[in-house]
């Protein structure tokens, strides 16, 4: 492990080992296998079902995860998957889940999909993958994750075998006696075969794969891009990927001796490839708690007790989670932490500066998207953290700012905004998703990935992310597809059009908000309308918070609604509010466009008002102000 403080460090690591010869492994199962032999002993991975700091929890070290692992992987070729089959698993975090991602892409094609979607979206995911076997939960007291994939099960004739992992065995006590007598019932109209995960891998062997590794790089994962709305496209990631983010974690920030706290879940890259793949490649330990990890009953209020209870050295976090982490008081002994590694949306700057004051702990940005397994650049542990930027690209990540001029893309001078696109081991090029159709137009010169995201890079090679060209609304991590709220609206009898657009929100970075145009001689009321969105757009955290009717909607030359203009509506109506119900007499006077930093709030005073008021409000929110001149 060697730190970095600058991007001369990053060349440095870089020129000196050049990826054919650092990459540490060509397959999961030997890059695991070395690890196992090398640190058996250690702890792997620890579970908590509940959230209190002197609750069970189990721990496996690394050569009981390495046949956990082995004996899923044998499983999985027992039930005929190959090389070229989908594992799906639909799961919170729990030991089996991490044994399933890994045992999945060793045997075939791991395919984690996020809990929260509804069965239509499982199913269709389930057939865009072609999975032939699909890991879950027993059905279980306080959650329905069970009855939501029996339906996606019957959606998706491709699934042979259903495989339940019960989370009964993680209880203790009372629980244990009364949860079979509670147990949910499941109505199952599917016709593939349900097995007894536990059952099934206790018939394998867990010392040695009963094939042949794979010799070559490979696809050996699925992950369904980030939201919660509409039918989320399906990228590639082969082992060199995989093993890649493993390699930066382990090289950068994470050694054998690092207890790392990640409660994000596992259907996710964050946790999957920037986490425990850096475990698999460092041999430190991970800690998730609770199957909800962030969203656990009682995580945030025993947050702190739990990192000294496992002596934790890194969080890894996000903005939402640090901003009710702030709300509670610091109760308990977390000197151990060195770092807090925040990622999946901007860190509002006063939240950034409040969690370092308040806990002593430094945090750092990072920046990473699905389509390019994940892990793209961070700011510095041991340099200079600029507040808003997501740091330098780390080693064999080339990221380059283009924008499309005359003939074709040419790259952008420093700090000139363009799009964001890369270029690692991570990036499938030409093959990022499933669906052939959906990589047109996705890459230029054959080789970098265009992102969607509009940046620039500064002079000392930090990168800043200014906006977003997809539009998506990111809503605490999770992106949101507004056409499913604009296309929700349009079915209403009263509504001729309509944009949805993230509006700015102190805790969850943005919030869906939407503006529609009425037919004319139509009538409809706000209310009206933010009540048929419940009903018609299915993802409840896609659901608007604020809808707002205009005489008409600002539009393009071609007859498209202009975004720019709903956001600065949005950007004003909120950041006013906000002033106001603190007491601060200021408002924003305008909204314009930075080539630098995007859309930028300017705030008129109104009365005697200290610089620091207007920080302490509007500091809490991703998008920047300055005064008005």
């Amino acid at each position: 492990m060697a730190s970095f403080a600058n991007k001369q460090d990053i060349l440095d690591i870089q020129a000196a080992e050049p990826w054919e010869q650092a990459q540490p492994a060509t397959t999961l199962y030997e890059l695991l296998s070395k690890t196992a032999a090398t640190h058996g002993q250690r702890p792997a991975i620890s579970y908590q079902l509940f959230s209190g700091p002197n609750d069970p929890a189990e721990t496996l070290t690394w050569k009981q995860f390495h046949g956990k692992v082995t004996q899923a992987a044998n499983l999985f070729r027992s039930l005929g998957v190959t090389e070229t089959d989908a594992v799906a698993y639909v799961l919170p975090n729990c030991q089996e889940t991490a044994a399933v991602l890994i045992g999945g892409a060793v045997a075939g094609i791991a395919n984690p999909i996020n809990p929260l979607l509804e069965p239509e979206q499982i199913g269709a995911i389930l057939r865009e993958t072609k999975a032939k076997v699909v890991v879950t939960l027993r059905a279980f007291p306080k959650t329905d994750v069970a009855q939501k994939v029996a339906e996606a099960v019957r959606l998706a004739p491709n699934v042979e075998t259903v495989l339940e992992v019960d989370l009964h065995r993680y209880l203790t006590g009372l629980k244990k006696l009364i949860v079979p007598l509670v147990r949910p019932k499941v109505e199952v109209k599917h016709k593939a075969r349900v097995l007894d995960w536990t059952k099934e891998c206790a018939k394998q062997d867990a010392d040695k794969l009963t094939f042949a590794d794979a010799t070559e790089d490979r696809v050996a994962a699925y992950f369904h891009t980030g939201g919660t709305t509409g039918m989320p496209k399906v990228a590639q990631h082969k082992y060199s990927g995989m093993v890649y983010n493993g390699w930066v974690g382990h090289r950068l920030l994470f050694s054998e001796q690092d207890n790392i706290m990640c409660p994000l879940p596992l259907f996710h890259v964050f946790a999957c490839h920037v986490i425990l793949m850096a475990a698999i490649a460092s041999g430190a330990h991970v800690v998730f708690p609770t199957p909800q990890g962030y969203r656990g009953e009682g995580v945030f209020d025993n947050i702190w007790k739990l990192i000294e209870r496992w002596k934790i050295t890194f969080l890894i976090t996000v903005p939402t989670a640090m901003s009710a982490m702030m709300q509670r008081p610091v109760d308990a002994d977390i000197s151990t932490i060195k770092t807090a590694f925040s990622g999946s949306s901007p860190l509002p700057v006063e939240l950034f500066k409040r969690f370092e004051r308040d806990t002593g702990v430094t945090v750092v940005e990072g920046y990473g998207l699905t389509e390019a397994t994940c892990l793209v650049s961070c700011n510095p542990v041991d340099g200079e953290k600029k507040i808003g930027s997501v740091g330098i690209p780390f080693m064999h990540c080339d990221v380059k700012i283009l924008t499309e001029r005359g003939d074709g893309p040419v790259e952008c001078a420093v700090d000139e905004v363009g799009e964001i696109c890369v270029s690692n081991p991570g990036v499938y090029a030409g093959r990022t998703y499933t669906e052939a159709d959906k990589n047109t137009n996705l890459y230029h010169f054959d080789k970098y990935l265009r992102t969607g995201d509009l940046g620039r890079m500064d002079a000392d090679g930090y990168l800043w992310i200014t906006g977003r060209a997809k539009d998506l609304i990111i809503r605490g991590g999770h992106n949101i597809d507004p056409a499913e709220i604009e296309e929700a609206l349009a079915g209403h009898p009263a509504v001729a059009m309509a944009g949805a657009i993230g509006q700015p929100d102190a805790f969850a970075g943005e919030l869906p908000c939407a503006y529609v145009e009425l037919v004319q001689g139509a009538n409809a009321t706000p209310e009206e309308l933010v009540k048929y969105c419940d009903g018609h757009v299915h993802e409840r955290a896609a659901r608007p918070k604020h809808v707002e009717i205009l005489d008409e909607l600002p539009k393009t030359a071609v007859g498209k609604v202009f975004k720019p203009d709903l956001r600065r509506r949005a950007i004003t109506r909120v950041y006013d509010a906000a002033l106001a119900d603190a007491g601060v007499p200021a408002h924003v006077s305008e909204v314009i466009e930075d080539k630098k930093r995007g859309l930028v709030a300017r705030i008129e005073k109104t009365g005697e008002v200290e610089e620091s008021d207007v920080v302490a409000v509007l500091g809490n929110y991703t998008r920047p102000w300055e005064w008005a001149a």
